[in-house]
Order: structure tokens, then C-alpha cells, then sequence
């Protein structure tokens, strides 16, 4: 580790505790807001209200503890001339331009070398999705180690005598969201693919030998057949990577806790900072409900897409 970088001086154990006790925190503000919303009520109905709290209460002073505080758009108009939030909002616009587009990429290909019915299919289905399983903090530590330019891929290469290399994107503030968007694939691309292979599995088999026959190539049946019939698996990957995508927050706190000087900042650790450390749940508050609109954003067209096909299948 580097001198001068206070961003990264906790280290890793201490953020991985720093995660735990946010976690546990923001449980006991759930239940403590669900406690005071409606009384008994269970299932989605209390998140439903959690949810119109938090939007109501965006609209107010509140600090340490919610109050009745109203202040109108004030929240609003200090999130938006905030740096710390444009550099956040920036980030996630570069982290989940990349990540879309690269892990349904990576994702359709690995489907589609699946679905040739090669050997070892099922092992290496395994591989490829064994990223999946493991949890934000595990995959953000391991790849905080892999691209530590004292342990990782800078020492190794100096190491075999390219003295001159140097690859330290976590310490650039250039580049380091970069470092975070190669483990946001490694660990979300085999969930796509999954989804993808089981699109792929989802087609007829008389359309593979019509195509033959006709001698369409297989480019052209993928793009103009099998991508088509494809997309409730697509929108449904969609769906899932755009909401991962609006609520990451464990990767960038393994990785960088928003350093080198805040250049990796993200929505969801701002909302987390306001809340606990700046102890301001209005603008807490009025940052999840930007945060919440997006996740809605994502989630209409899912929907649309849904209804019409259960028409669709009426007819």
C-alpha cells in the first residue's frame, strides 16, 4: 500500500467490519421505521410504506433521527450542487455502461459455447458462474489483492523481469473505476450467461435444422432468429444487472472505500455516508429516492414486456 493514500488506510478487515455494522444498522432503521409506519402489518405492504417514508421524509431536515421537519426541495437542491455526488453519479454511469453492455456480451458468448453440447459442459457452467456465489465483499478483497501493485499483477510481471511495468489502477484516480468494473464482470457475467443459456435451451430444435438445410449462416441466425426469440431471457438479464448495477456499494467499500481522494465514489455509499457518518437522513433520504427512481426507471419496460406477452398468450 501506498503513502499519502488515506482513502485505503483502514484496511481490508476493518472494512469488511465497517460493511457488517451498516448492514446491521440499516436493519434496525427498517424495523424501527416500520414500527412507527403502520403497526403489524407484514410482507411487501411494509416495504411499499418504507419506501413512501423515505420519499416523505427526503422532503424534511431530518437528522440523526427522522422528524416532521419540512424544508420542500432543500434536500434536492444540496445533493444536486454536491461534487461528491456528481463524481458518484459519474461512476455508476461509467460502471454500469461497461457492465451491461460487457457482461450480456460475455454472457451470450459463453451461452452460446455451452449450448454446442461440448464436453465438460457442466463443469465449466460451474466455473463460470462460481463468481456469482460469492458475496460483493469477497469478490472486491480478492480483486483489491490481485490489482495491489505490491501483491498482485504488477509485482507478478516485475517479477519475470519487465521492471518498467506498472499497473496500479485502485491508486489512479484516472482509471480506478476501471479496477472496479473487471470485478463487477468477473462476478456478475456468469449469471448472465446462465440466463442466456437458458433462453438458448428454450428454442425449438426444428429451427437449428431448418437453418441448415437452407444454409443460413449461423451469424445471421443468431441476430435475426435466436436474439429475437430471446428476449424476455435478455430483459430479465437486463433487469437483474441494471438493479445490481444502482445499488453497489460492498464492491467499491472492499475495494477503495471511494478513494484515491473520492474518485471511486457511488450512489448507494454516498446514501450509506449521509446517514451514518453525516448523520443527515434528509439528504440521505432524498438520494435513495433518486436511487429508487432509477430502480423504477429499469424496471418499467421489464413489466410492459411481461404484460405483453401474457396478452400475447391469451391470444
Amino acid at each position: 500500500m501506498r503513502r499519502g493514500d488515506t482513502s485505503n488506510a483502514n484496511g481490508p478487515a476493518v472494512r469488511v467490519r465497517r460493511i457488517i455494522l451498516v448492514d446491521r444498522r440499516i436493519k434496525r432503521l427498517k424495523i424501527s421505521a416500520h414500527r412507527g409506519a403502520a403497526g403489524d402489518d407484514q410482507g411487501a405492504g411494509r416495504d411499499h410504506r418504507l419506501h413512501a417514508l423515505t420519499i416523505v421524509y427526503s422532503f424534511t431536515n431530518s437528522k440523526l433521527l427522522p422528524r416532521e421537519s419540512w424544508v420542500g426541495l432543500a434536500q434536492y437542491e444540496r445533493l444536486w450542487s454536491t461534487h461528491k455526488w456528481y463524481v458518484a453519479i459519474e461512476n455508476i454511469a461509467i460502471y454500469g455502461l461497461f457492465v451491461m453492455v460487457l457482461s450480456l456480451t460475455f454472457g451470450f458468448f459463453l451461452a452460446t459455447l455451452l449450448d454446442q453440447k461440448i464436453r465438460g459442459e457442466g463443469i465449466l457452467r460451474t466455473i463460470f458462474l462460481y463468481p456469482f456465489a460469492l458475496s460483493f465483499i469477497v469478490v472486491g478483497l480478492a480483486w483489491q489483492w490481485i490489482l495491489n501493485p505490491d501483491l498482485g499483477i504488477q509485482s507478478v510481471v516485475r517479477g519475470l523481469g519487465w521492471e518498467s511495468f506498472a499497473f496500479d489502477p485502485l491508486f489512479n484516480q484516472n482509471i480506478v473505476i476501471f479496477g472496479i468494473i473487471a470485478a463487477g464482470l468477473w462476478q456478475g457475467t456468469g449469471l448472465n450467461m446462465v440466463v442466456m443459456l437458458a433462453g438458448l435451451r428454450g428454442i425449438d430444435g426444428e429451427i437449428w435444422k431448418a437453418t441448415r438445410i437452407d444454409g443460413i449462416p449461423a451469424w445471421k441466425v443468431y441476430i435475426r432468429i435466436v436474439l429475437p426469440m430471446m428476449k424476455p431471457a435478455i430483459a430479465t438479464a437486463v433487469v437483474m444487472t441494471g438493479v445490481n448495477i444502482v445499488k453497489m456499494y460492498d464492491l467499491v467499500v472492499a475495494m477503495t472505500n471511494g478513494g484515491p481522494g473520492g474518485s471511486s465514489e457511488v450512489p448507494a455509499k454516498y446514501v450509506i455516508d449521509a446517514m451514518f457518518t453525516s448523520q443527515n437522513l434528509g439528504q440521505a433520504f432524498a438520494a435513495s429516492t433518486v436511487m429508487l427512481i432509477a430502480v423504477v426507471i429499469i424496471l418499467i419496460p421489464w413489466f410492459y414486456m411481461q404484460r405483453a406477452e401474457r396478452r400475447n398468450a391469451h391470444h
